[in-house]
């Protein structure tokens, strides 16, 4: 069996840092988790922010961060946050999270980090998602924003509303758990499993960032259970497009050619693809790449082919 000792080892280590955000002064409503690539006093570029995918962490971004190029990196910070309920951020017990509350912490959070300019964006799935959204309804504050597979929600009809508000229901009547590992070697595993093409040392090292140790000797993953009740609320597509259609900053739109996503939106694939085609049109300034060789979760599978197209557009 491989053991911990053959762990991916991270090029540049991040610095981690907590910032409180939202509530009165003083009193703070969340407590955020950062970590942080190069100095603000260094810095002589617009900060680069990584938003993180559902059940996922900041540090998820470690491969891509260590395969850009020392030049890119020279006079930029990096910084990649925790969701709420998610990594090692800290915000009161809830049995419902709700997705405008990720738009309001990026927006708090760019009031410490970036008051009075705009930053580059890149998100992952949930996180390229809120960076579509928040370019939208904040366009004056993201220069450049890089979509790694956020294609947005499925479409939904509005019949569908009572049996969601009802499973939602039912769902807070037993409260959510997430089952522990024995060891990090069963956390690594379990992450191949999701991923057949993470490399073991890379599961190893992800292991490690994405639970914690308990009490009693096994291993917790760091994220919230209540983020697996359903959203009770339907995703309004008009709402979505609405924003899309008020981006201002170019747009890197990268998906994987094996992406996984499309086997959830139970449609047929060709309707799919069509309506993903159709949202990419919202977007005025848009260029879209296809990565081959890797699934959802691109910046483990092939992050240096990914710092390879993310490091000449956010350069100009």
């Amino acid at each position: 069996m491989t053991t911990p000792d053959t762990a991916y080892t991270p090029r540049r280590p991040a610095h981690s840092e907590r910032i409180g955000l939202r509530g009165r002064p003083g009193a703070p409503l969340l407590d955020l988790h950062l970590l942080r690539w190069g100095s603000p006093q260094t810095a002589t570029l617009p900060p680069v922010l990584l938003l993180h995918g559902w059940m996922d962490v900041g540090a998820s971004f470690q491969f891509l961060v260590d395969a850009f190029d020392d030049t890119f990196l020279a006079g930029r910070e990096l910084i990649a946050l925790d969701w709420r309920g998610f990594g090692e951020t800290r915000c009161a017990e809830v049995d419902a999270y709700w997705f405008p509350d990720y738009l309001a912490d990026l927006d708090a959070l760019l009031d410490v980090l970036s008051p009075d300019a705009p930053v580059d964006l890149i998100g992952h799935s949930m996180g390229a998602n809120v960076t579509m959204l928040y370019a939208g309804v904040r366009p004056q504050r993201v220069r450049r924003a890089v979509n790694l597979e956020g294609f947005g929600m499925p479409p939904t009809r509005a019949v569908q509303a009572p049996d969601r508000y009802a499973r939602w229901l039912d769902e807070l009547r037993q409260p959510a758990e997430l089952r522990p590992y024995a060891d990090l070697a069963g956390v690594a595993r379990r992450l191949r499993a999701n991923n057949p093409r993470l490399p073991i040392e890379r599961a190893l090292w992800l292991a490690a960032q994405w639970s914690r140790p308990t009490a009693d000797g096994l291993h917790a993953l760091r994220a919230d259970p209540a983020h697996k009740h359903s959203n009770p609320m339907l995703a309004r597509q008009e709402e979505m497009e609405a924003c899309w259609r008020r981006i201002t900053a170019p747009v890197l739109w990268i998906e994987a050619a094996q992406t996984e996503v499309f086997s959830f939106w139970q449609m047929p694939q060709d309707a799919v693809r069509a309506e993903v085609e159709r949202r990419k049109t919202w977007v005025a300034d848009l260029r879209a790449h296809v990565l081959d060789g890797c699934g959802h979760m691109l910046h483990h599978d092939q992050p240096d082919a990914l710092a390879a197209w993310i490091q000449p557009f956010l350069a100009r």
